[in-house]
């Protein structure tokens, strides 16, 4: 493995279950907020309430 990646192994397993949670957590709705700037930069015709709902059909469809 490099060097970056058994850094990161090791601080995952040095966290709490709450500074994990906590982690994945930001990770979600980072991942929303960029989906959400992908279709406004696509569809910049879009008001705010369609984005939203593209972004919430797109992570629905991604836990099928």
């Amino acid at each position: 493995m490099s060097d970056a990646l058994d850094y990161q192994l090791a601080r995952f397993r040095e966290m709490t279950p709450a500074e994990r949670w906590k982690a994945a957590h930001q990770l979600y709705w980072s991942a929303r907020r960029l989906k959400a700037a992908f279709f406004r930069e696509m569809h910049p015709e879009w008001t705010e309430e369609q984005v939203e709902d593209a972004v919430r059909e797109a992570f629905r469809r991604a836990r099928d």
